[in-house]
Formats: C-alpha cells, sequence, structure tokens
C-alpha cells in the first residue's frame, strides 16, 4: 500500500497542485492514491556549479564507460532516482543528430530549421530515451515481468531492453492497426505479443487492470521513470547547442509524453542555471487523433474544461493515433509554461511534409513528419516567425512504416474512411527494357 512519505533526494509526487502527496520512490505508482493525478518524480534542488556540470557532461562524450556513453545516463545528475546505477540497463542510447535540412526549412516558411532525429536510437525512435530509465526502475524494483500497450514504437524498446535485462516483456497491440516494420522489432526480441480487438485507450485500461492483479510492471508513458529518460532529449540538444535556447521546438503529439517530459526537462535545466530561459514547445496532432488540440483551442477562447477523448481516433501515423492522452494534464502544464501552442495537420499534410524531410537525406517515420507540416501552418498564420530557431523533434526511423512511403510515392496512399492522398512529391520508380540505348535516350 502506498503511502505518504517526507521530502527526500528522490520521491515520487503527485503532479496535481492541490494535492502534491510525496511518496517512496520505491513505491509503484502511475497515479496518486490520494486524488488519483499523475506522479512524477520529484528530487531535492540541484547544488552543483552549472559551468561544472556543463563540463562534466562534455567530457563523458570521451569516455568508454557505458553510463557516459550513454545520450541518457550522461546526465545522470538531472534525474538522481536510482540507488545504485548497476540497476542501469542501457543500450548506449540517446546520441542522436542535430540535422540541417534546407529544402524542408523552406517548405516550412523558415530560414533554417534544425533536426534533432531520434530514429537514429537502438530500435529507432525516442522510446529508447524513456525505457532505459523506466526498465532500470524495474530492476531495481526486483520486478520480473514488464508490459506495454502500444501501436508500435514503445513495443519495439519495450523488448529490446527487457531482454537486455533479463525481464519477460509483455505487449499489446491493437488487432489489425501496427506497422510491420514496428511489430517485427518485438516479435524478434522474443516478447510475448498479445493483439486485442480494441483500440489503444480501451488496452491500457485493460492492462492497468492485469497489470495491478499480476504484480507486471507497467511501462508505458504514465510510468514517471519514462518520463525521466526522455527528459534527456531535451539536455542531449541543448549540451549540441553549447546551451544556447532555440526559440520554438516542435513536437508531434500522441500520447503527449514526450511533451510532458521536455517541459519538465527544461524547466529544471533552467532551474539548475544550465539555460537562463525557456524554448517556446509546439505540438503537432493528426487531424482525426487531435483531442489535445481541442482542448487547447477551448483554452486560449477562454472556456477551459478537461479534455474530451476521441473515441475512435483516425490517422495513418500509427505513432500519434491516441485519442485519450494520459499526460494531457502534465502537457497542458507544459505547453502553458512555455507559452506555446498545439496545432493540428491533415494526412495529406502530413504526407506531403514527409517528402520534403526525405528531400533533405534524411528520413522519418510519418509522425515525425507532422511536426513539419504543423511548422508550414504556424509560420502561415504568423504564430513563428521566418527567422526564428526553431528544433523540430523527428521521433522514429525512416524504416519503422515502409509500406506508406511506398504507398505515397505510387499514387496508392488513402487516408482513414478512403480519401486518396495525392502524391504532391511521389516519386515513383521507372520500368524500362533492358536496352541501353533506350534508358540512356530516357536519361538524356
Amino acid at each position: 500500500m502506498a503511502s505518504a512519505t517526507q521530502t527526500a533526494a528522490a520521491e515520487l509526487v503527485c503532479f496535481n497542485e492541490g494535492c502534491r502527496a510525496r511518496y517512496a520512490i520505491t513505491e509503484v505508482l502511475y497515479n496518486c492514491p490520494q486524488c488519483g493525478g499523475l506522479i512524477e518524480a520529484g528530487y531535492a534542488r540541484l547544488d552543483a556549479d552549472p559551468e561544472m556540470l556543463k563540463r562534466t557532461f562534455r567530457d563523458r562524450r570521451t569516455s568508454n564507460a557505458p553510463l557516459d556513453q550513454s545520450g541518457v545516463w550522461r546526465y545522470r545528475e538531472l534525474f538522481p532516482f536510482l540507488d545504485d546505477y548497476r540497476h542501469a540497463v542501457t543500450l548506449r542510447e540517446g546520441n542522436t543528430p542535430l540535422l540541417n535540412g534546407p529544402i524542408a526549412a523552406k517548405y516550412g516558411g523558415l530560414d533554417r530549421i534544425t533536426f534533432k532525429h531520434q530514429g537514429f536510437n537502438p530500435t529507432g525512435s525516442f522510446k529508447d530515451n524513456g525505457m532505459t530509465c523506466g526498465t532500470s526502475q524495474a530492476v531495481r524494483l526486483g520486478m520480473k515481468r514488464v508490459a506495454c500497450v502500444s501501436t508500435g514504437n514503445t513495443s519495439a524498446s519495450m523488448a529490446a531492453y527487457a531482454a537486455t535485462a533479463g525481464l519477460e516483456a509483455l505487449i499489446f497491440l491493437p488487432h489489425g492497426n501496427i506497422s510491420f516494420g514496428k511489430l517485427a522489432q518485438a516479435l524478434e526480441y522474443g516478447a510475448k505479443t498479445l493483439q486485442v480487438e480494441a483500440n489503444f485507450d480501451q488496452i491500457l485500461a485493460l492492462v492497468r487492470v492485469l497489470a495491478e492483479r499480476l504484480g507486471i510492471y507497467l511501462l508505458n508513458s504514465m510510468n514517471p521513470f519514462r518520463i525521466e529518460g526522455q527528459k534527456a532529449i531535451m539536455f542531449e540538444m541543448l549540451d549540441q547547442l553549447d546551451w544556447r535556447v532555440p526559440d520554438w521546438v516542435v513536437l508531434p503529439g500522441g500520447n503527449l509524453g514526450n511533451t510532458s517530459a521536455f517541459g519538465k526537462g527544461l524547466r529544471e535545466a533552467k532551474a539548475a542555471g544550465l539555460i537562463d530561459k525557456l524554448p517556446r514547445l509546439a505540438v503537432i496532432q493528426a487531424e482525426g487523433s487531435a483531442p489535445f488540440h481541442e482542448l487547447w483551442t477551448r483554452e486560449v477562447s477562454g472556456k477551459g474544461g478537461g479534455l474530451c477523448p476521441v473515441s475512435k481516433p483516425e490517422t495513418l501515423a500509427t505513432a500519434i493515433r491516441i485519442g485519450d492522452p494520459v499526460s494531457w494534464p502534465k502537457a497542458l502544464h507544459e505547453v502553458r509554461t512555455s507559452g506555446g501552442t498545439v496545432e493540428k495537420v491533415t494526412e495529406q499534410e502530413i504526407a506531403d511534409a514527409k517528402a520534403q524531410i526525405g528531400l533533405c537525406g534524411i528520413g522519418c517515420e510519418p509522425a515525425s513528419a507532422a511536426t513539419l507540416a504543423g511548422i508550414r501552418k504556424l509560420t502561415a498564420n504568423g504564430v513563428i516567425d521566418r527567422g526564428a530557431d526553431v528544433v523540430a523533434v523527428l521521433t522514429g526511423n525512416l524504416l519503422k512504416d515502409p509500406d506508406y512511403i511506398y504507398r505515397y510515392h505510387t499514387g496508392q496512399l488513402e487516408a482513414p474512411g478512403g480519401v486518396k492522398i495525392q502524391p504532391t512529391f511521389g516519386n515513383k520508380a521507372i520500368v524500362v527494357p533492358n536496352d541501353p540505348d533506350k534508358i540512356a535516350a530516357l536519361l538524356a
């Protein structure tokens, strides 16, 4: 049974401002037992010289120690929840690049754009940043089984980290609604995979019941240690920018764990003296799965109220096909605090933006391209200035959903409901005869 505790060096804290109950860091909690609010990790104030911390982080890049080689654990002073780093499970996650995309910048209405590409992670998505911490806490707690509900990326990541840690991985999927490029990873890493005839949000409710009944550790984004690892995406980005703060950080919005993590990490970096201001967060959702955008629209208009779930979320960007995001209270707080915004984009806009990112020599999964599609709308509406310093987060690797790419370029891609996506920037393969003269004429 969870019980409130006094302030400690590391503890679990209710996110609800009206409650803020505190619990031991070793409690298995996803929601506050007292008020039902979301749980987050909290720490005593970091008493360290910011410049010394920056030098420490930079020096670790040349180390061969496994924790230092991780682009997450390299910044471990900023999330000191483990009592023994022998519990840490790492695949050398993070270390993802900042990439320039001039063609994409022009398409998005910007003078320049920087992509933070999380698809360079071990299993090809940002989930690895959070999973290294979530799995490490599972080991620390002596858990034997871990579980998640996933449309793809979370399952691939959890399966890999569970295998590394010697844990049994249980994955619950919406039947028929997953990219095989992602499912193949979970199968290869030995996870037990169950395809449930329900949508993501329904399955998550089911698995929460099973986790409590069977003593399984849940590793979806409501797990507070997942959020701690995903904070490191912002720490690494700032480190790569020599701690210069961009004007905007733009990211896709699905379950909103990244929005929660990025905002928390940036606030904590500012509190530690590592930066002197916050970038503004822009969250982009797919039109058919946009409950957070609807909430934000009401927020801006002064109507307020809580999130109204989308009962049947639809989008080809499966990584953000979520109608009832559990992290919305945290995400709303972070967007408000940063002076940010929320936008939604159509399937056509996502597909075209993805093709433009590809023309920069940068591949990504469909959900990632929502960032550029959203930037294009936000610059057109004057929300983001053309000369702004913008970092757009690409969340997953190109090969996560190759069928989507092929169908777009060949004019076969259809949005939910059978609406055809136009191959505005299509690049269809050309069938030619085995004749050098005819091929030479074609190429001329």
